[in-house]
Formats: structure tokens, sequence, C-alpha cells
């Protein structure tokens, strides 16, 4: 699924407008029945809903949502933000026609006239949505803020007013949403952690926009899906045996992290590959070879990992090189010899790895290795382990920027780990991986993921 820009998505609508066609107030009106349906759907009927309205088309989704509520018996309050001019063509046609059907509107000029209402009522925020440009300021500030204040369940229309769509609104007003009723396609606000308290529960509805739109429109973040993951899928032949499926080496623990070699090598073989070896020191023998029967070791140093013994890295690290898939990372420590042990595999065993924990923790202090990191490499950092690489950006916007720059320039894959993992790709694209869930929040979820 693409994730497109405020600008794209205007585009979208005038393109469905064009070739559907649709005229532009019948589309608002898909906008508001498909919110109208959710409302009723989810047993709000009988609350009393204050709507609040710009003189947008966010607004004018908003006026027109209050009609259809109305027409559903609702108890329906409506307040217009004024700004001493007219509003959008659709806007004032909707405001035409819910005049017919309502007197309950009132037009809110100053914080004086700003309303008090029940904690049980619903407040819908359609003030402004994906168009916003600037930081609110003066009354559209102040009624924000009023909102907030009043502690009220806030259901926001396509985007919580204040938030940016696709750039970071850190420091900036907006609306604290309960649930946000979206359209057509996530919004890049959505998945980053500085706007999780803004945009409450997400619910994306379906008003029709035209198909053809999203084949034609390139786009550079996307979120992943079970039909792209089908389209890579390989089923496994039944007369399989494990030489078909690889020969992986871990390069994991040390003494008191045992435990990250282990999850790492069951997420390994969990993962499907056919045979396994761990690169681990002594202390750790007993550990694998009981905890993890199907594993083979290959004993490196004492308490830590070194390549023949503690301290060296020449040798036997050649011997990587015969493996089809190489990971390095997990509870391996941060020992001085480290730095010289990633050189020498980096430097002779010159295939993708998988790098992460404590060999990520060894690049932020030697980051000349990265200028040797084998091309078409996965880091996977969480959000700290890619500051101390990479340095700390101001927002959640210039984090997925500088992934994006830094997959670019040493032609490796970056898996930001979240609630939303971000994947940065050298060839400038970014994927998100939405099934995450806040259960995953433990030591341990990264090694796993190390071994898959």
């Amino acid at each position: 699924m693409k994730i497109f820009s405020a600008d794209q998505l205007r585009k979208w609508d005038s393109y469905t407008i064009t070739h559907e066609p649709v005229t532009p107030i019948d589309l608002m009106e898909r906008a508001a029945t498909a919110c109208c349906k959710w409302l009723i759907g989810n047993n709000m009927g009988l609350l009393h809903f204050r709507i609040f309205c710009g003189k947008g088309n966010n607004g004018g989704d908003g006026i027109a949502l209050a009609r259809l509520l109305i027409q559903h018996n609702c108890r329906v309050s409506v307040y217009i933000l004024e700004f001493g001019h007219i509003g959008t063509a659709e806007f004032q046609a909707n405001l035409e026609r819910l005049h017919q059907v309502s007197s309950d509107i009132h037009f809110l000029q100053s914080p004086e006239f700003f309303p008090s209402f029940e904690l049980s009522d619903i407040v819908i925020d359609a003030l402004f949505g994906t168009g916003l440009n600037k930081p609110l300021d003066g009354i559209s500030k102040a009624l924000v803020i009023h909102i907030n204040r009043l502690g009220t369940r806030v259901i926001s229309i396509d985007m919580p007013s204040g938030l940016a769509t696709d750039r970071s609104s850190v420091g900036n007003t907006s609306i604290i949403a309960s649930i946000t009723l979206s359209f057509e396609r996530y919004k890049l606000a959505f998945l980053l952690p500085e706007n999780g308290p803004i945009c409450g529960e997400v619910h994306i509805l379906h008003i029709g926009l035209h198909p053809d739109f999203e084949a034609r429109e390139a786009s550079v973040f996307e979120m992943a899906e079970l039909a792209a993951v089908k389209k890579i899928y390989r089923p496994r032949n039944k007369f399989a045996h494990k030489g078909n499926f690889g020969h992986t080496a871990i390069l994991a623990g040390s003494h008191s992290m045992m435990g990250a070699a282990v999850l790492s090598a069951m997420g390994c073989l969990r993962g499907g590959t056919g045979k396994l070896t761990c690169f681990i020191p002594v202390c750790g023998y007993d550990i694998i070879q009981t905890g993890i029967p199907e594993a083979m070791c290959k004993v490196w140093g004492d308490q830590f990992i070194a390549s023949q013994k503690e301290g060296s890295t020449d040798g036997n690290v050649s011997l990587l090189s015969n493996y089809d898939a190489v990971g390095i990372g997990p509870g391996i420590g941060q020992y001085p010899s480290h730095a010289n042990l990633l050189k020498a595999i980096f430097s002779i065993v010159r295939k993708p790895m998988v790098i992460d924990a404590d060999a990520l923790n060894v690049l932020s202090v030697n980051k000349e290795l990265l200028d040797i990191i084998p091309f078409q490499s996965i880091l996977t950092p969480h959000p700290k382990e890619f500051e101390r690489i990479f340095g700390k950006p101001s927002n959640d916007h210039e984090r997925l920027q500088l992934a994006l720059e830094q997959s670019a320039k040493y032609k490796i894959y970056i898996v930001l780990k979240g609630h939303y993992s971000f994947i940065s790709t050298p060839d400038g694209k970014g994927f998100f991986n939405t099934t995450g869930n806040a259960g995953m929040a433990k030591g341990g979820s990264g090694d796993v993921l190390t071994g898959i």
C-alpha cells in the first residue's frame, strides 16, 4: 500500500473527479457517509455530537456528516470557525443543505463563544484536514486548546487538526484525538511514534477513490502488505531436505549474555534455515548444545568471541565465507578486539550479512567500519542504536530521511525497529511493517529478529 503526500492526496481526489467521473460535492458525500456509517455502526448514535468545522473541504465533510447524523435522528450541534470569508464551494453547498434540517448551528468569532459540554458528548473534529500547511495560530489554536482541555472523546475526520500529513508537527498545537477516521490510505503522520498520542486509534474508511491513480503514481513510502509478501513467498517442495534451505552462521553470545545467542539461534531455526552453526565462546558451549540441540557449534574465544583466541582476529574468519547467510551481534559484548574482528569479517567475508545489537554498538564507536560493510547487508537498530551510529535527528520525520540517506550512501538495508518498524533500502524506498505490538517491547525480541 503506497503512502502518499498531502499534495498527492489532493491529486488523487482530482483524478477521481475527472476520471470516474464524480462531482466534488458527491465525493465529499461519500466521505461523510463512510464516517456516519462508522459512528452509527459503533453504537454512538444515542450520544450528542458536537461537530467543529473549518471552512475548507474538511469542514465540508463535517457539515455533510452533521446532516447525515440528523437524518439518523441523532442530536447534533455544529460550530463553525468564522474567519470573515466564505468557505469553499462544497462547504457552502453543504452548509445550505444543513440549514434546511437544523438550526443548531453556531459561528465562533472569538473565544468567548466557545461552548462547554458534557463529558458524554462526542466531539467531531473537522476543522483542518490534510491541506494544513502551517502551525495553528489565533482563534484556531485557541479553539483546539479549549477542546483538548474539556476531556471529552474526540473523533477527528481525516487528520487531527493541527497535525501535518507528511512533515513534523513537534511543538505545534494539535487536537488530541481518541479516534481518527481517515480515508482510503494511511498517512505518513499516523506511523510515527511522535504522533501516537495525537492520532489515537486510526481507522481507514474507503470512499472509492479511483484505483488507477495508485498504480500510476510513485511514492517513497509504502506499507508492507500480505499481497506483497505472497509475491515473494516460496512454498516448500514436499520432497525437500535440509540441504535445500541453506547453512547459516550466527556469531553471538558472551559471558552473562548467552541468552541472546539462544534466542537468535531459535529465531533462525524457526525462520526456516536448513542448518545452523553458532560461533560462540567456550563459556556458552554447554548452553547452546543443551538448549538448541539442532544447532552445531564452533568455539571462538573463551569469555567472548575472538576468531582464534581472545584478542586475535586472524585465521578462522575466512571460514564464514562458506555459509549462505551470516548474522553477528546478539550478546557479543563490547570488547576492544571486536573492532578488529568486525573489520576482518567485513573485509574477508564479502557477502551481505545481518548486523545487530553489540555489533552495532561497536560500529557506533568505530564509524570507519561503515565504509567496508558488504553491500546489501542488513542493520537492525532500535532508535538509540541508530542515533549512536548515524546521529540524532530532531524528530521522527528527520529520522526516516536520515535512514534513507544512509541506506543509499552505504548500499545497505536499515530495519529501524519500533511499533511500525521502518525498512530503508539502498534504492531510496522505505517500507513500514505494521504487524508490531506492544507485547514485543521486551528484551530478546531483537535477537530473535536477527535470527529470522
